[in-house]
């Protein structure tokens, strides 16, 4: 009896590695057909909706739409971002709260897009990079907004 199923599952093994030989062999046989990509010489088309990375959106006048309101902060289910915050005096003598560095660990991001939905100004988006491949993991953490921005005119 154990002979019997010991003969019965090779058999089944043998049976299964020919199926999946078969699929090999037509590949082989068919050259017409290219399968694998050449990556580094040809990048791959990404779908529209793919995530990469967060990254916060810049004018031509080095302006963005983060108000420092942290509400990004607040949605990261795992700190991925960190706002520090500062305080700059308005023309008119009051305190306005204004971003002082946006910082992105992207090592320990889920490109999960919960930052960008609640971003109530739009200032950030995911983009489609995906080569993250890095020696150093500190060079991973990113800040996001420019030197010398600043917050666009009308945005609050």
């Amino acid at each position: 009896m154990f002979l019997k199923n010991y003969i019965s599952e090779v058999a089944g093994a043998v049976k299964s590695l020919l199926k999946g030989m078969k699929l090999t062999g037509y590949y082989f046989t068919h050259r017409k057909e290219i399968i694998t990509q050449h990556y580094p010489e040809i990048k791959p088309q990404l779908p529209e909706r793919f995530r990469g990375e967060v990254v916060m959106l810049h004018d031509e006048n080095n302006e963005h739409a983060c108000t420092g309101c942290t509400a990004c902060e607040l949605a990261c289910p795992n700190g991925t971002i960190k706002i520090i915050t500062k305080f700059d005096i308005t023309p008119e003598g009051k305190k306005k709260k204004a971003i002082d560095t946006f910082v992105y660990h992207l090592e320990l991001c889920t490109m999960c897009n919960l930052c960008v939905d609640a971003c109530p100004t739009g200032a950030i988006t995911m983009a489609q990079n995906f080569e993250h491949s890095v020696f150093n993991r500190n060079d991973l953490t990113k800040k996001l907004n420019k030197p010398g921005s600043k917050v666009r005119a009308g945005v609050e």
